[in-house]
């Protein structure tokens, strides 16, 4: 009994199998099967206070660091939408007494784990969608975008580096799905191999740059989009990735595109 109402407390299994009703139904009545997603897909949307609860939040504080980091809801107001203002302070000195630890500096954010629907295990799709978006204002610092699935290895991250061409102002960065690169415990992991778009876990961005002062990015949406088809986007409307079209791209080019460095902090 107590497993059955900790899966019927809030959101609630029922509302989120719902809500995949509705967007199954969607799809069918406007025959997107076919036809792949012609509207967006909203991962998280920070327009209320409990989309805060949504997310959690991590640094290397965690391990005994000294990095602090903050996610708030900030409401709407003049020309800002509502968003979420990620900002702390990034620390690069190293825990004491934790010798094992050569490198610190490091925060992030993520959504929390899909939880199950009615319909089984509770994962977005990203299979029938071309492109990540986010509606950001950047501090100009080098944050990545995570992505999370249910990989053989758990540890996997396919990261992607948020680049934003208008620090300082409100704007749309769109990223290719194709270019996330595959990394596991702070390094690129070679081969690369494909994201299971069908089955991700969760979306989130860390600041990875060390550079040990205070940050900031707002974040007002992040939503997942077909460009090949999406009727709220003219391409001439979208930056932040080099490639719109469906060209096949190498590991190698791909690494270099996300901009990853040979080994990352996560």
């Amino acid at each position: 009994m107590q497993c059955t109402r900790r899966l019927l407390g809030p959101p609630g299994i029922f509302k989120r199998s719902l809500e995949d009703v509705k967007r199954f139904v969607g799809i069918a009545t406007r025959l997107e099967a076919v036809t792949g997603p012609t509207r967006p897909y909203d991962l998280i949307f920070f327009k209320d206070k409990s989309s805060i609860e949504q997310c959690k939040t991590m640094s290397d504080a965690d391990m005994g660091g000294f990095s602090t980091v903050h996610l708030d809801y900030i409401p709407a107001k003049d020309s800002e939408p509502a968003h979420a203002r990620f900002h702390g302070t990034i620390s690069t000195e190293l825990p004491r007494n934790k010798p094992h630890i050569v490198r610190s500096g490091y925060a992030g954010w993520a959504t929390q784990d899909r939880k199950p629907t009615l319909f089984g295990r509770g994962f977005w799709d990203f299979d029938p969608y071309t492109h990540l978006c986010l509606n950001v204002l950047s501090d100009g610092r080098k944050y990545f975008v995570n992505i999370r699935t249910d990989s053989i290895v758990a540890s996997d991250v396919h990261q992607h580096q948020l680049t934003a061409k208008q620090p300082g102002k409100w704007e749309t960065v769109v990223i290719d799905l194709k270019e996330f690169v595959r990394t596991n415990q702070g390094e690129v992991v070679e081969p690369q191999s494909e994201m299971l778009r069908e089955s991700v876990k969760s979306v989130g961005i860390s600041l990875l740059d060390r550079i040990p002062r205070p940050f900031e990015l707002k974040i007002s949406r992040v939503w997942i989009a077909n460009l090949n088809g999406d009727v709220e986007f003219r391409h001439d409307q979208l930056h932040g990735s080099e490639d719109l079209e469906n060209e096949k791209i190498s590991p190698t080019t791909r690494r270099r595109r996300s901009n990853l460095p040979d080994k990352i902090l996560m």
